[in-house]
């Protein structure tokens, strides 16, 4: 993954362990001095939120444990691979686009970033600036010519 993928992760991880679920902890001990437990709905609903975030927590520490961040320079920008920005032709509406191939845990279509698992992602893998692509999405059969391909530093 990415240094800036990596970082996220982390301060997220960090913004849930340090801000979050103490905050929750707070809100269970404040319901929990209100009585009744059976029908306290402040209660059940902050035991939810704290399952939510320590799921949450666990999900990034595994995540973070199996991490391994790429160092771009290294990265050759002759064929896509993780981590190319690559600008591409719609041959059928000739409209340009540009996507950067990230891990699962990065991507964000809106962001301009998309997995290396998506079937765009997939299809694209190998490829030279130049080749023809086709991908099957489920709008139907999207068809690419790869403009440049690039690294982002």
């Amino acid at each position: 993954m990415s240094q800036e993928g990596y970082d996220k992760i982390v301060a997220e991880l960090r913004q849930l362990e340090t801000v979050d679920l103490p905050r929750v902890k707070d809100a269970i001990a404040e319901a929990r001095d209100k009585g009744d437990l059976s029908e306290n709905f402040e209660y059940h609903a902050a035991k939810r939120e704290q399952g939510r975030i320590l799921s949450r927590i666990r999900f990034h520490q595994r995540v973070l444990e199996f991490a391994r961040v790429i160092d771009t320079s290294r990265l050759s920008s002759d064929k896509v691979g993780l981590l190319s920005r690559v600008e591409m032709t719609n041959i059928a509406t000739d409209r340009q686009m540009c996507y950067t191939i990230v891990s699962t845990h990065e991507a964000n279509p809106s962001e301009g970033k998309i997995s290396i698992k998506s079937p765009i992602g997939q299809a694209l893998l190998g490829k030279k600036p130049g080749d023809l692509v086709e991908v099957h999405v489920p709008a139907g059969l999207l068809r690419l010519r790869i403009d440049s391909i690039s690294r982002d530093s």
